[in-house]
């Protein structure tokens, strides 16, 4: 497994190289993450190229370094590193509903139960095309109360 995710980092690099988009630094974090190196991750999440990015892209990075920081055991990080304008309840859509449970995700690692079911239930309703498993997630946390 780490071949393919040393493989693909080598790939997306090289592919960033010759087009220049910075469009692809939510895959080349995330490969970082793929091969045990999350601290490589949020070096990539937090360097100057990653200021360029706009949108979804954006959130998407945001996501990934995140996960990077759940990696290392820092989830009040992990909360915060996902707090910005985009973490509207009333979105709705693929990137709100991801973003949502990564949120959800985070505030649950960070010991905040409650308010991870509430991102839960928001990452549910913003799924229009059930990705994730939100609406399970939520009936487990509900079970436990």
């Amino acid at each position: 497994m780490n071949g393919e995710w040393a493989e693909a980092l080598s790939e997306l690099r090289a592919a960033k190289r010759m087009g220049g988009s910075v469009n692809l630094l939510p895959m080349i974090a995330d490969s970082e993450r793929g091969l045990g190196r999350p601290e490589k991750a949020i070096e990539t999440a937090r360097g100057d190229e990653a200021a360029k990015l706009i949108g979804d892209d954006r959130t998407e990075l945001r996501i990934v370094e995140a996960g990077a920081r759940m990696d290392m055991g820092e989830y009040d990080k992990a909360v915060v590193t996902l707090r910005a304008e985009d973490l509207n309840p009333a979105r709705r859509g693929f990137h709100a509903a991801r973003l949502f449970y990564a949120y959800a995700e985070a505030l649950l690692n960070a010991d905040r139960r409650s308010d991870a079911l509430t991102w839960f239930l928001n990452a549910a309703a913003a799924d229009e095309d059930e990705f994730t498993d939100a609406e399970d997630r939520v009936a487990e946390l509900s079970d436990g109360e």
